[in-house]
């Protein structure tokens, strides 16, 4: 969020070092921290006359769902929308709700310049949503990620927008960073913040037994978030220094980022049979960091 909207206007490399903190301290904090400051990005992109209204309310916080499983119907000068989205991260918590659909003009599907159904994005407040409460995952509890819908609901067409750096409506370089590599990036942190405070753990849990397993997982993981970071504060520079990122980079950021989150995966599952009964029991800390780890595991975007 920019600091005119009273945000910390923070680069990529400064928010997810915070993420990952966050994310260390309680899973369920840095994911829903993360999925909501990613989608309270999301005022780069909108009008700024609308921007302007709905994010000056400092509670303003949105979330949502990047499946397009809703429909908007262009009519007059707006849509009507109808869809029912899941995962919506922080679900209580959010003044606004924000959905993919796919647009349709006279009944038909509109195609974009590849061909594909055109996607738009959407943002609804609370109280034309209803919420469906079927958040029941093993982990992450706390992210309350229950569904939402709405049915025949018209929005007015600056509540529609495109991300990316082409559609930026706010001249501030995180709204020129592609979204996909920001999106990973900051999910990753998550999983490498939960890895840390999984391995601060075990290493409590070994050292009663007088076995030390830990030292080796916690380097392994310590050189993967070294490489990481390092292509990510090389991926902001690009962008600070010449407006774009290049390709290569963006894909170092892709690789670095399922490397990073296959890395921490690996050392906790290396380490989980050694803990003993402690890890199974649901009310240990440390079977609820895996839990939350492992459910954090199954986005789209970490598989």
């Amino acid at each position: 969020m920019p600091r005119a909207y009273g945000g910390l206007e923070l680069s990529v490399p400064e928010g997810v070092r915070l993420e990952e903190e966050l994310a260390c301290i309680d899973g369920s904090l840095g994911w829903t921290v993360t999925l909501c400051a990613g989608a309270n990005l999301f005022v780069g992109y909108v009008h700024p006359s609308t921007a302007g209204t709905v994010f000056a309310d400092p509670a303003v916080c949105f979330g949502g769902s990047g499946q397009a499983s809703g429909t908007a119907l262009e009519e007059d000068d707006g849509y009507r929308v109808s869809g029912r989205w899941r995962y919506a991260t922080g679900a209580p918590h959010l003044s606004h709700f924000t959905a993919n659909c796919i647009i349709q003009r006279q009944g038909r599907t509109v195609l974009d310049d590849q061909g594909n159904p055109l996607v738009r994005s959407f943002f609804f407040a609370k109280d034309e949503v209803s919420v469906c409460e079927d958040w029941s995952a093993f982990g992450l509890k706390a992210t309350a990620s229950h569904s939402f819908e709405v049915s025949n609901l018209w929005v007015d067409r600056n509540r529609s927008f495109l991300i990316g750096p082409e559609y930026a409506t706010l001249d501030l370089p995180i709204y020129r960073y592609p979204f996909l590599p920001f999106a990973e990036a900051t999910l990753a942190v998550n999983t490498l913040g939960m890895t840390r405070h999984f391995l601060a753990c075990a290493k409590d849990l070994l050292r009663e037994s007088g076995v030390e397993r830990t030292e080796e997982a916690s380097e392994r993981v310590a050189e993967t978030r070294r490489s990481f970071y390092h292509v990510v504060d090389r991926s902001w520079k690009e962008l600070v220094d010449s407006g774009d990122v290049g390709q290569a980079t963006l894909q170092a950021v892709s690789e670095q980022s399922h490397s990073l989150v296959h890395r921490c995966r690996e050392q906790v599952m290396a380490l989980f049979p050694h803990l003993g009964l402690t890890a199974a029991d649901a009310s240990s800390e440390v079977n609820r960091i895996w839990r939350d780890l492992f459910t954090a595991s199954q986005h789209s975007l970490l598989r």
